[in-house]
């Protein structure tokens, strides 16, 4: 223990020059060092914690044309052949490219079966 206590004074002249002494090995050269390493280390720092932060998140996988059209299956009719057009569209373009020729005709909208028939590629 301290035989006596440091006064306000010698506490804030001792905090001033929290530094290297001029007189320590290798002097400016060795404070300059240590200021980029830390800085360096600091930025590290800030590097990994902005990449565990800014990381793209996995993408959940397309649902497929079966999924699809067992999510359809509770529609009212009407609204079922729309959306297997638009399924069809998307997977066999080939099919809708066909199928649109005809679906404005007087009775040319196929029937919901036939469109799921359609999708299926059966």
């Amino acid at each position: 223990m301290a035989d006596r206590a440091l006064t306000r004074e010698a506490m804030l002249n001792g905090l001033h020059d929290i530094r290297l002494p001029a007189e320590a090995a290798g002097g400016l050269a060795a404070e300059l060092l240590a200021t980029i390493g830390l800085a360096l280390a600091i930025a590290l720092l800030i590097g990994i914690a902005l990449r565990t932060v800014t990381r793209p998140r996995q993408a959940r996988p397309e649902p497929g044309a079966a999924d699809r059209l067992a999510a359809l299956q509770g529609l009212p009719t009407d609204e079922r052949q729309i959306a297997l057009l638009h399924l069809l569209k998307a997977e066999r373009p080939d099919a809708f490219r066909h199928l649109s020729g005809r679906l404005y005709a007087p009775g040319g909208m196929p029937d919901a079966d036939t469109l799921e028939t359609e999708v299926r590629g059966t």
